[in-house]
């Protein structure tokens, strides 16, 4: 069917492939996408921090989602674990730092429907409706082989194609992988209490049960267990479910009841032994996984798209150098690992019945809720990697940096 000739190809159309084709060719550089129309009720929900807000503002999909989305005014954090070691209770509010809110809880499937309409209204974006059968990493370019027979060929293909990624095993990039011995029961509830727009992740003996606002009186719901119990219960009628959750939540929005269309996700992480190699880098869950705690999943895949943007722009000639592969992954490797280390620690600290693991976590909130200027640096930390840090310089400092940066 003859080789397309752009130098940069997308696979995987799912917000992270989607948000870095519509990035690039924001940003002038004509990109060829390939994948499915994102279908389907998704009824998870995903927190954009604002950072994540301010990078994608530019693709003009978020005007048309804000009726749909909620503010994040504060964050709070309760041991439900009922061990012999708790942590107190602690809440975040933005205007601490002077926002009036951390981020938006949108609807996934919205999120990619908007997102999909910009791209197909995208004249920089070739998009081929088709998943990648087969790849082929040539020294000079990567060549993709669609299910349909089309042969597309690239500089650099980004990689957005899921955990399983068939890019990452072709570039020869490893992962170790771990099934958790968790699952994420996904819903959204209706409760007769104001959510005020304070999104409450209870830690739990399974792990997190976690609310976050939606429009109106209601909220979606990550409510992480063991296996048999998700399952257990996911054959709860809703009125049975909604009593149950009321009692997990601690009544305290009220009487619960549970929209229909539930969801259960087999919880796992992922770590691969690079982000980029042999002309292919990858993004989003190709690149990481771990387990859904802090709203980190989809903020981590934009700012993997942020990352590789700027790698392209530095090596406009050939993107998909080996130079410019091991400039991105050197880029991604330090986010990555701190923030899947991070969630790792924090879940394994609430599956963990042991009592040094219940004093760290304990002591550990401890000195974050009582020490202000470390309360800052912990919610900036928690947007967006150094600009906790870049806070605490003096004036003079800041635009030291500011001047290196530029």
């Amino acid at each position: 069917m003859g080789d397309s000739d752009r130098k940069i190809l997308v696979a995987g159309t799912g917000p992270a492939g989607l948000i870095a084709a519509l990035l690039l060719a924001h940003h002038g550089y004509p990109v060829t996408l390939a994948g499915p129309v994102p279908r389907g009720r998704d009824r998870r929900t995903v927190a954009l921090m604002r950072p994540s807000l301010e990078a994608i503002e530019p693709l003009g999909v978020l005007g048309k989602l804000l009726p749909e989305t909620a503010p994040l005014r504060a964050m709070r954090l309760v041991d439900a674990t009922g061990r012999l070691v708790r942590s107190p209770t602690v809440t975040f509010h933005a205007g601490e730092i002077g926002e009036e809110y951390f981020g938006l809880n949108i609807p996934n499937a919205r999120l990619s429907e908007e997102l999909a309409e910009a791209a197909k209204g995208s004249p920089l974006i070739e998009w081929h409706e088709s998943l990648v059968g087969a790849w082929s990493c040539e020294a000079e370019r990567v060549i993709a082989t669609l299910d349909n027979g089309e042969r597309l060929s690239a500089q650099l293909a980004i990689a957005a194609d899921g955990r399983n990624s068939p890019a990452r095993r072709a570039a020869g990039m490893s992962a170790r992988t771990r099934t958790l011995p968790q699952s994420a029961l996904v819903l959204n509830f209706k409760h007769t209490r104001e959510h005020g727009f304070v999104s409450t992740e209870f830690h739990t003996r399974s792990g997190p049960c976690t609310q976050v606002p939606l429009p109106g009186m209601r909220s979606s719901l990550v409510w992480v267990l063991r296996p048999q119990d998700a399952d257990t219960m996911n054959t709860l009628n809703d009125n049975a479910l909604s009593l149950k959750l009321e009692e997990q939540l601690s009544s305290f929005l009220g009487r619960v009841t549970v929209e229909p269309e539930r969801q259960i996700y087999p919880l796992s992480t992922l770590m691969p032994s690079r982000f980029g190699q042999n002309r292919i880098a990858l993004i989003g869950e190709a690149a990481h996984v771990f387990p859904p705690i802090s709203a980190q999943g989809l903020n981590l895949g934009i700012r993997d798209v942020e990352d590789i943007v700027a790698v392209v722009a530095a090596f406009r000639d050939d993107p998909g150098a080996p130079a410019a592969v091991t400039r991105y992954d050197a880029l991604r490797r330090p986010d990555v690992l701190a923030r899947s280390n991070s969630v790792n620690l924090l879940n394994a600290s609430l599956l963990s019945g042991l009592l040094p693991a219940q004093i760290a976590r304990s002591a550990g909130l401890g000195i974050i809720d009582s020490i202000p200027p470390l309360r800052a640096l912990f919610m900036r930390e928690g947007m967006r990697p150094g600009s906790g840090f870049s806070a605490l310089l003096p004036l003079k400092g800041k635009d030291q940096a500011a001047e290196s940066r530029s």
